[in-house]
């Protein structure tokens, strides 16, 4: 994780970061979710503390299309850019159905509507065990319903859908837990 986003931070309910994550197999370099934070500075230096550099990343994947999600994908001038329903780079606009779309051999995308009617979930398989960067969670201890989802019986099965692949969430707004544990 490059950045643990929040909802809410040192008593001030305006403030509002996505979680940032990032993804190394291979030559491929994903850094899922690159949206708002307080200093894209400190963003980039804890990118540059795993190895690459911002030149260096291959893919930007969009949760769904939330500024707080989006804002700072401009800062990985050579990815591609994958959101529900196409990959683009440069000026190119390459359709097609996320759902599915491997982007390296243990990293796949999901459609888990449920937050907006576009959300994708990115699902990486490493050795310690299977993560879902996803924002059908905003964070471990809830909210149980999205206050902001479009759909709750979406939700619920994009939930379920997760739960069966994954062994660790990565929500959309707080730190990776694992589903059962206590938080």
């Amino acid at each position: 994780m490059l950045h643990e986003g929040y909802v809410g931070l040192e008593g001030d309910d305006e403030r509002v970061s996505g979680t940032v994550t990032l993804i190394v197999e291979g030559e491929t370099v994903i850094v899922v979710d690159p949206g708002m934070v307080a200093d894209r500075g400190a963003l980039l230096a804890a990118l540059a503390e795993h190895g690459p550099g911002q030149e260096d990343v291959t893919d930007v994947v969009f949760s769904h299309h939330h500024p707080d999600h989006t804002v700072n994908a401009a800062l990985f001038p050579n990815a591609r850019i994958h959101d529900h329903w196409a990959v683009y780079q440069g000026d190119r606009w390459l359709n097609r159905d996320a759902h599915g779309a491997v982007l390296a051999p243990s990293v796949r995308l999901l459609r888990t509507p449920g937050h907006t009617g576009e959300d994708i979930s990115t699902v990486a398989s490493t050795a310690d065990g299977v993560y879902a960067c996803t924002h059908a969670w905003w964070f471990a201890a809830g909210p149980e319903e999205d206050p902001l989802g479009t759909d709750a019986a979406a939700l619920k099965a994009s939930r379920d859908l997760l739960l069966k692949v994954a062994t660790v969430i990565i929500p959309g707004h707080g730190a990776a837990f694992r589903p059962g544990e206590s938080a």
